[in-house]
């Protein structure tokens, strides 16, 4: 795709579908989609099993839903999964996780696993297959279950599983155009990601049209691992402004847990404020933007009591930060993937801090509002130089943001990102930035991060150095008995 040729330009009607004869073109099942059919299917589902209109309920009566992640190869195994977390660990809505194969679009090598899980009698796949098993055969996963099912691709090349999955009865999907490109893959340009995502922004507003509610959500803890939250909340503020444009109307804003309760709380808090200011900048006022957290993404601690700990304090968290759904984990993620088992304890666990601490609310906090206020002035630096670079278009903005390190992702895997920045935590346990690379700060910003970071080597007898951060990243997963 030539560098630039993505817009914020919302796709008309014809367009749309023009762009849609090719998608549906990759692999037989896809053709068998048949979108005025899938509408009249989505109005027979009962409304309890609508994704957007849990979340928007669950908002509205400000309580906070969980669901975790997950996905096999074949369909009957996956709804057995699905009804485990659903019947035994209390899932307020059910994951289906995309494998491998299906987000680079390899459908003959994901067909050889679907083969090889029939032979061996187990998944020999990381995900479910969605594309390969087609409309018919994933609708059977909707019909068995009883919550709302959210697609989560994992993927910059969404738009052949969401296909499937939204025919199929699906009202949710996880992911954007910048995040996702950004901390998947290593040569995907960034306009393509971003022109995939608007893609798929534009299918769920094609239902929404029609009566059905498709809920989105963009995925803001991006690397996983020691995201400066102003980072995670300007490339938020961005991908919203794409599915926006696109006509999508309820948008989760989903920020991964640091480990921190003063600095996630003010990050929860912020996120929401600075997307509705720079919609509004956009003439979007009637766009809702529910939060979510989603547990600890980094290395977890072998021990299984040491990560039930990590779990249990990103669910204080969120609930201190008021989010509507937080993404559960487990206490095997050390292991490999998870059994069904493990991620309903790891449901069960957080269900039972929320119920514990239902009647409680984080009292004002100082600490809480001073973090807020770096956040927003980092935040906005970033998006003002970025929207500026690309003429007020965020889609150009963001692509040559990224070229030019305005805008900057630690440890990304992808040629387009600088990859200048780097992330230390303080004596608290905040995040700050050990080097700032090209982000558009101003000395004072600099100043700040730099003092509390040589406030934590003054305590510790150590320099200010990239030490601090080696360390840091795989700090939490350390055991606390040597």
């Amino acid at each position: 795709m030539p560098k630039y040729s993505v817009k914020n330009e919302k796709f008309d009607e014809d367009s749309f579908l023009n762009i849609r004869q090719e998608i549906v073109s990759k692999w037989p099942t896809l053709n068998e989609v048949d979108l005025q059919e899938a509408v009249g299917y989505h109005k027979t589902i009962p409304s309890e099993k609508n994704l957007f209109a849990l979340i928007r309920d669950t908002k509205k009566r400000g309580e906070t839903i969980i669901y975790p992640r997950g996905g096999v190869a074949l369909v009957d195994d996956q709804i057995d999964l699905l009804l485990h977390l659903q019947d035994h660990g209390g899932a307020d809505y059910l994951p289906t996780t995309v494998d491998s194969y299906t987000r680079n679009e390899f459908f003959e090598s994901a067909k050889k696993g679907i083969e090889q899980s029939i032979q061996n009698k187990r998944s020999m796949l990381n995900g479910f297959p969605v594309v390969n098993h087609g409309v018919a055969s994933c609708r059977k996963i909707i019909e068995a279950i009883s919550v709302p099912a959210m697609l989560l691709p994992g993927t910059p090349s969404p738009c052949t599983p969401a296909e499937i999955a939204f025919a199929a009865g699906y009202t949710g999907l996880l992911g954007a155009g910048i995040s996702d490109t950004l901390r998947f893959t290593k040569k995907m340009p960034l306009s393509e990601g971003i022109r995939n995502y608007q893609y798929v922004d534009r299918l769920v507003s094609y239902y929404g049209e029609r009566g059905v509610g498709i809920h989105r959500e963009h995925t803001g803890f991006l690397t996983g691992t020691l995201i400066p939250p102003a980072i995670a909340i300007s490339i938020s503020v961005l991908d919203c402004l794409l599915a926006a444009n696109q006509g999508v109307r309820q948008y989760s804003l989903g920020i991964g847990h640091n480990v921190n309760i003063v600095q996630d709380v003010a990050a929860l808090k912020t996120v929401p404020r600075m997307c509705a200011r720079y919609l509004h900048r956009f003439g979007v006022k009637d766009m809702a933007l529910p939060v979510g957290l989603h547990h600890w993404m980094g290395a977890f601690p072998p021990n299984e009591a040491e990560a039930v700990s990590v779990i249990c304090l990103a669910t204080v968290i969120g609930l201190l930060g008021e989010v509507t759904h937080m993404t559960t984990k487990t206490s095997h993620e050390a292991i490999g993937v998870p059994s069904r088992e493990s991620n309903a304890f790891g449901l069960r666990a957080t269900k039972k801090m929320i119920k514990l601490l239902s009647n409680f609310s984080y009292p004002s906090d100082p600490r809480v509002d001073e973090e807020m206020y770096w956040i927003e002035r980092e935040a906005e630096s970033i998006l003002d130089r970025v929207l500026e670079m690309g003429d007020g278009d965020p889609a150009v903005g963001a692509i040559r943001g990224f070229e030019a390190g305005i805008i900057d992702v630690p440890w990304s895997p992808n040629m387009c990102v600088a990859n200048k920045v780097l992330p230390a935590r303080d004596s608290s346990g905040a995040i700050r930035y050990l080097d700032t690379g090209n982000l558009p700060f101003s000395k004072e910003i600099k100043e700040f991060h730099l003092s509390k970071l040589k406030e934590r080597a003054h305590n510790e007898q150590k320099e200010v150095d990239i030490d601090l951060a080696i360390q840091d990243v795989t700090d939490i997963a350390k055991s606390v008995i040597n």
